[in-house]
C-alpha cells in the first residue's frame, strides 16, 4: 500500500501540474502542464567548471613560476574533453569515461603549452580532484529544493557517476536520481541516451523537461520528444563567454536564472 509520505509527494506533484497549467498562459501552458520530471545537464549548467579548472591550473603554475593564459587553457580543457565525449558509443562500446577524457585533454595541453614541470600528482589533482569538487552556481541549491517538492529532479549528464556523487555531497544537492551516460554507454547527443532516461523514469518523453544552458543538448532532447528549458549561464566560459549564448526560440522555457525558471514552471520562490 502507498505510505503517507509517498501519497503526500504524489499529491504535491498533482497540485504542481495544475499550478503550471494555470500560471503559464497559452501555448506554454499546453506544453508544460504534463511535465512530471526535470532532467538537468550538470557540467556547466549546474557546476562552475571554468572557475575550478582555471584556479587549479593557475595555482599549480604559480608553484612552478609559470604564467600562462589560464582562461584560454581552461576553456581548451573543456572543449577537448567534450569533443571526446559527445556521441561516444555511437559505433562501439566506449573504452573510457569523462574522467579519462579529462586526463587526456590535460596531457595534450601540458605538451602544447610547455607545462612539463607539472608533476603526476598535480596532473591528477587538476584533472580528477578538481572536477570532483566543483562548486555549483549559487542560484541552484535552494531552487532545486523547491523544484523537488513539485517534480522529480534528476541529473542527466555525460559526467561520471562519481563526479555527480562527489559534487552533490560537496554542494548539498539532493537529486531524486542520477542518470550518467556511463551506465548505458550511449552518450549525448545520441537519441539512445535520451530514450534510455525516459525509460528509466517510466515516463513519456513529453512528460520530461530537459534543463540545460546548451542548445545542442536541448535540441537533441527536443528531437526525442522532451520539453526543453534553456537557463542562461553567461559566465560558464569565463570572460570568453559561452559559445552558444543565444537560446533556440523553440525551447519551451528561456530563463535568466534557476529561480526564473522555477517561477515559469509555477513554483513559488
Amino acid at each position: 500500500m502507498e505510505n503517507a509520505r509517498a501519497r503526500s509527494r504524489r499529491l504535491r506533484l498533482a497540485v504542481a501540474h495544475e499550478i503550471v497549467a494555470t500560471a503559464i498562459p497559452g501555448e506554454a501552458a499546453m506544453s508544460l502542464a504534463g511535465v512530471r520530471a526535470l532532467t538537468f545537464d550538470t557540467g556547466g549548467t549546474i557546476l562552475d567548471w571554468h572557475s575550478g579548472v582555471k584556479g587549479a591550473l593557475a595555482e599549480t603554475g604559480a608553484r612552478h613560476g609559470i604564467e600562462k593564459d589560464w582562461t584560454h587553457i581552461a576553456n581548451e580543457f573543456r572543449r577537448r574533453s567534450l569533443g571526446k565525449m559527445i556521441n561516444l558509443g555511437e559505433r562501439e562500446p566506449p573504452a573510457y569515461n569523462i574522467d579519462d577524457a579529462h586526463r587526456m585533454a590535460l596531457e595534450s595541453l601540458v605538451e602544447e603549452h610547455g607545462l612539463d614541470a607539472f608533476t603526476e600528482g598535480e596532473r591528477h589533482a587538476i584533472s580528477y580532484d578538481t572536477m570532483h569538487n566543483l562548486q555549483c552556481w549559487p542560484d541552484f541549491p535552494d531552487t532545486l529544493s523547491k523544484l523537488r517538492e513539485n517534480f522529480l529532479c534528476a541529473s542527466f549528464t555525460i559526467l561520471s557517476f562519481r563526479i555527480i556523487m562527489d559534487t552533490a555531497r560537496r554542494n548539498g544537492l539532493g537529486w531524486d536520481a542520477v542518470f550518467s551516460c556511463e551506465a548505458t554507454g550511449k552518450y549525448k547527443i545520441l537519441p539512445e541516451a535520451y530514450n534510455a532516461v525516459a525509460k528509466f523514469l517510466q515516463l513519456e518523453p513529453g512528460e520530461i523537461c530537459m534543463v540545460a544552458c546548451h542548445n545542442f543538448d536541448l535540441d537533441a532532447a527536443k528531437g526525442c520528444g522532451f520539453r526543453t528549458a534553456f537557463v542562461k549561464r553567461p559566465d560558464e566560459w569565463g570572460p570568453e563567454g559561452p559559445p552558444d549564448r543565444d537560446p533556440n526560440p523553440a525551447h519551451d522555457i528561456v530563463a535568466d536564472s534557476f529561480p526564473d525558471m522555477a517561477r515559469q514552471l509555477g513554483v513559488a520562490m
